[in-house]
């Protein structure tokens, strides 16, 4: 943290004292068509601070206008691409390759690099493609501007470059601010109930980082260290839960998990956050031996809907049974799982491991998952083997358990068949 924000003090001192910017009234689009064309470093960084300076006082409109721009007249040319290609064919030497990249990526990628290259663009420009995201449905032009986004994103959010931390009660209180404002699995209510999910001893918090977004969490984990697979999230948010002696817990449960950047969605940073977590878990307690979620299951009401099912919830043992179904056979036409939060676990390796009724009894648990919630198992030893036959065949892990619950529901849905 300190070596970053001195980074970022020695850079904008530097370019305060280099060069003041000028204004230019000239439109964005020409701003824009010499950034891309500069070759001094100083003047492109003003020009790049003067564009996402006028882009920050944009209007929807005028930022669609932008996109548009950056969409259209920034894109690929087909018939640069076609003779670079044939050039490449007709000898694949290093010039002719170096041509047909130059000629497959388009200017507006370029134009991106460069806005960043003033300090804190970073944080801007994600700012920037969550409004793109934003005014982008059902526009082709922007949707394929977004894959730019996507691309760079995608290099410069790299694992590589990011820091796991733990976030404390003695954190910085920016940084905790932040966690209470991006919780979007269980609502954190006050300063009180964030202590209790950070302060004492059975409880973890996990977040990712960028260097040049040190304040901002990218993703986070909560997790309790409990004794047994847990099945009920009251007990565990509970004010007056007992708390356990770390060293005695035998499970580590992730029972949420926030994305807190909307302008990096699609950017995967789940998968190595949960896996990070429970190595570093394990060394730090090495009687942890089971490690699970608590999840939700956001869309079985929806689909209890779809499929004519009556949610009773005094029948726990019934939603029980069509939860698992839910969670085994129902899939999207891609043959991935309907549940979001399926594809999410299922795509890192984990199994379904157990199903709870009366789990959450929360307005938005009651409301998605009738109270229903899901342990998904990371077992180390086979989240690899799942994994990759998630990825091959769209299997779904399941415990036994699960496998005979979901042969019930099937059965209660179609006697005899």
């Amino acid at each position: 943290m300190f070596l970053a924000d001195l980074l970022t003090t020695v850079f904008e001192r530097r370019y305060r004292s280099r060069s003041a910017d000028k204004p230019d009234d000239r439109r964005i689009e020409a701003l824009v068509d010499d950034l891309i064309g500069a070759t001094g470093e100083v003047s492109g960084v003003s020009m790049a601070r003067q564009i996402l300076g006028r882009y920050a006082a944009m209007t929807d409109d005028d930022k669609r206008g932008f996109f548009h721009h950056l969409a259209k007249e920034l894109s690929v040319s087909a018939p640069n691409v076609r003779a670079a290609l044939e050039l490449y064919e007709n000898g694949q030497s290093k010039a002719s390759y170096r041509a047909f990249l130059e000629a497959v990526e388009p200017p507006r990628q370029e134009l991106i690099r460069r806005l960043n290259q003033v300090p804190d663009a970073t944080r801007f420009l994600v700012r920037m493609r969550e409004d793109l995201l934003r005014l982008s449905p059902g526009d082709d032009a922007l949707q394929a501007l977004d894959l730019d986004f996507r691309h760079l994103f995608s290099s410069w959010f790299n694992r590589g470059f990011l820091v796991l931390r733990h976030i404390n009660w003695d954190s910085p209180a920016q940084l905790l601010e932040k966690i209470a404002a991006y919780e979007a699995v269980h609502e954190i209510d006050g300063w009180d109930d964030l202590r209790r999910r950070l302060a004492p001893a059975d409880r973890r918090c996990f977040a990712f980082l960028h260097p040049a977004m040190p304040d901002e969490p990218l993703i986070f984990v909560e997790v309790a260290l409990t004794r047994g697979v847990p099945g009920s999230v009251q007990d565990l948010l509970a004010e007056n839960r007992t708390v356990l002696d770390a060293d005695t817990a035998d499970t580590a449960v992730f029972y949420s998990i926030s994305n807190c950047q909307e302008g990096l969605a699609g950017i995967s940073f789940g998968n190595s956050l949960i896996k990070q977590v429970a190595a570093d878990l394990a060394l730090e307690l090495p009687g942890l031996k089971t490690f699970v979620t608590l999840s939700p299951i956001p869309g079985l009401v929806r689909w209890f809907e779809a499929e004519g099912l009556a949610v009773d919830a005094d029948n726990e043992e019934g939603l029980r049974q069509q939860a698992a179904r839910y969670l085994v056979t129902a899939k999207r036409k891609d043959g991935l799982p309907l549940d979001a939060v399926a594809r999410f676990h299922l795509g890192n390796g984990a199994l379904v491991h157990q199903v709870h009724a009366g789990a959450d009894l929360s307005g938005k648990g009651v409301r998605q998952s009738a109270g229903v919630m899901v342990n998904y198992l990371y077992d180390l030893n086979s989240v690899t083997q799942n994994h990759e036959r998630f990825a091959a065949s769209r299997t779904v892990a399941a415990s036994a358990d699960i496998r005979s619950l979901c042969a019930a529901a099937n059965e209660a849905v179609a006697p005899g068949a």
